[in-house]
């Protein structure tokens, strides 16, 4: 038996029944959380980890982060979020390669890990060939994080365009490839495009598909001026085909009816905040008019090409974009949405963020039973000490840089403040070369088009 016990930190379990433990301790026997309380006793060989001085908690959950585009970081910073559809999403994503997908993916899989997520719901629409889904899954294998492989498209126009072609068959190689076992770290999932992309009878199609295989489905809907009107989920209501094994990407101008009809199905939604607030024309966060249809969204960071991908990030400005025009829980009008504090924030990006990724049953709280997904956070950093609210030191404050240990499945992949990777030289030095030949590419593209 593999046991680490983790003592005299401060313990956000996250868990409703367990709550907040100060100076307790974490047992982790074979990669499971197997007892959380104060004054636990290590079986013989375990491993001793003094976590005092640490605020402990489970790790994030980011549920739809473009992974493959690390690479090229806020090169679409201060671009018309148009060009980027324009560009990335046309032809400078189908001459990626299965080369620039794996370092793209690994790199973002291991900077996620870096800053504490721990489960990466990985929206992978670059999937030009059956060798850009191998490269992404084997990143994703490497880098040792849990993930959701979010299976898309490839990046043409009669993909995305009322489009008539189904989901790619190869999803079913795959899942047959790489997920028959269903165990360990990887999840398959569905990117689907919907009824904003596909034809109705194409998107129903895909989603009986994603049924058939067992697979949970993810979407985006309600994103910008242009899909204001088609009411995406309202579709799907009238096609009966809302449930539970949904997640709802940005919804930012879905109307109010839609939110609750995705509330009432149990389906799920995923706020990419800083991006959502960097994209002109995306239209309003609606967690608001999420939380009065009774929907607690997960958190993601979207695609690095114009934001950040921390969920620290996500946690303080979706908080503060909150507060900023609902009085901050003062001199409220009739029907406003309740109060927000920094513990509902914080459970938006680990448990609510579980849900949304469908693996609630195995992280997103420090419960008995569940995977050892767990960060450390320094409170003895400079920015955070002293810590009076550790919730609200973690929602505030903390930044990557903070999160001194981190463990997905019991194993130990960050420890002092540095991760325990591979060759990252080596890795920043191929993402370096893949940001040269894409970004090459788009002068090009911009060139001829001048």
């Amino acid at each position: 038996m593999n046991a680490t016990l983790i003592t005299g930190g401060h313990v956000l379990t996250m868990d409703p029944a367990l709550g907040e433990l100060p100076a307790a301790d974490v047992l982790v026997t074979d990669g499971t959380i197997h007892a959380v309380g104060t004054g636990l006793t290590p079986p013989p060989g375990a491993e001793v980890l003094d976590a005092t001085g640490t605020i402990v908690m489970p790790g994030f959950t980011d549920t739809h982060r473009h992974t493959w585009q690390t690479a090229v970081r806020h090169a679409y910073a201060d671009i018309d979020p148009l060009q980027y559809f324009a560009e990335m999403l046309g032809p400078i994503g189908a001459a990626y390669s299965p080369e620039d997908t794996y370092t793209g993916t690994l790199l973002g899989a291991l900077s996620a890990l870096d800053a504490g997520i721990t489960t990466l719901v990985d929206w992978a629409h670059v999937m030009n060939t059956p060798d850009h889904a191998d490269a992404s899954v084997q990143a994703l294998a490497e880098s040792g994080i849990r993930a959701v492989f979010a299976h898309g498209w490839p990046l043409t126009p009669e993909w995305t365009r009322d489009s008539a072609l189904p989901h790619p068959a190869d999803i079913r190689r795959v899942r047959e490839r790489w997920f028959a076992s269903g165990e360990g770290l990887l999840t398959l999932a569905m990117a689907a495009r919907g009824p904003e992309m596909a034809r109705p009878e194409v998107w129903r199609a895909d989603l009986r598909l994603a049924r058939e295989l067992g697979l949970r489905t993810t979407v985006h809907v309600g994103a910008y001026a242009h899909n204001a009107g088609r009411r995406a989920v309202a579709g799907m209501a009238r096609a009966e085909a809302l449930g539970p094994d949904l997640t709802f990407v940005h919804c930012c101008r879905c109307d109010d009816d839609e939110l609750a009809m995705i509330a009432d199905a149990g389906a799920s939604v995923s706020l990419g905040v800083h991006c959502e607030l960097n994209s002109t024309g995306m239209g309003d966060i609606p967690l608001d008019r999420l939380l009065a249809a009774g929907v607690r969204p997960g958190l993601s960071g979207d695609t690095e090409t114009k934001c950040a991908g921390d969920l620290f990030t996500q946690m303080r400005l979706l908080l503060a974009y909150y507060r900023s025009w609902t009085g901050g829980g003062h001199s409220r009008l009739p029907g406003e949405p309740p109060a927000l504090t920094t513990r509902d924030v914080l459970e938006f990006a680990t448990l609510a963020g579980a849900r949304a990724a469908g693996l609630a049953d195995r992280t997103g709280s420090l419960t008995p039973g569940k995977q050892a997904d767990i960060l450390l956070i320094r409170a003895g950093d400079l920015n955070l000490a002293p810590v009076t609210d550790p919730a609200a030191a973690v929602v505030l404050a903390a930044h990557p840089g903070n999160v001194d240990t981190v463990l997905v499945g019991g194993r130990t992949l960050k420890r002092g403040g540095r991760l325990l990777a591979g060759d990252l030289p080596g890795l920043l030095e191929r993402a370096e070369r893949s940001r040269r030949r894409v970004l090459g590419l788009v002068a090009r593209l911009r060139g001829a088009a001048a």
